[in-house]
């Protein structure tokens, strides 16, 4: 599957950027750097065990095994100690990133309840895109009856655009289903 959106990114998606945008140089068309996916698990600190399940559906779902996220400040209204672990994340890259790209675009979010696309609006100004995942079940990969809580989560493309208008073009083409 990666291998498929990686010649597509070659062929049509450079042809498709450059006519609009006149690029001069094959290079200055953006690509997709990293994807940066990120789990916080609240409860990890009254509970060891409820991290360690959401590493590893995390693992399950980005076929990478993640990082665990410790607290950089105290926050005593939260109970929460500096260097306590509080959740995780993985950093994809290369034909992992377009796989996980490939599988979120065509079977996850479709999977969503009442999907209308996603917000076009959600990019920070220098071409990245967050979008936020509400439930992990959405993923084929995890099975539902395994799953003792549903959790959320944040993913981030990272991309080498200049604008949030190249982003938002460059997501489109890999048929990123924004909503209208």
């Amino acid at each position: 599957m990666s291998s498929r959106l990686k010649s597509m990114y070659n062929d049509e998606i450079v042809e498709a950027m450059t006519k609009k945008f006149g690029y001069k140089n094959v290079m200055e068309v953006p690509k997709i750097a990293k994807i940066v996916i990120n789990m916080g698990v609240g409860e990890a600190k009254d509970n060891a065990k409820v991290l360690e399940v959401a590493a590893k559906e995390m693992e399950t779902i980005t076929g990478q095994k993640p990082v665990l996220t410790k607290a950089k400040n105290a926050i005593a209204n939260f109970k929460i100690r500096e260097g306590m672990p509080i959740g995780c994340k993985v950093t994809l890259r290369g034909d992992k990133m377009y796989e996980f790209l490939d599988r979120l675009v065509n079977l996850a979010l479709p999977r969503v309840r009442d999907f209308r696309g996603i917000n076009p609006n959600a990019f920070d100004g220098r071409g990245n895109y967050a979008l936020g995942i509400k439930e992990q079940v959405i993923f084929p990969e995890i099975e539902y009856d395994k799953i003792d809580k549903v959790r959320g989560m944040d993913v981030i493309i990272v991309t080498t655009a200049k604008t949030d208008e190249e982003a938002r073009e460059l997501l489109t083409c890999f048929n990123m289903p924004f909503a209208k």
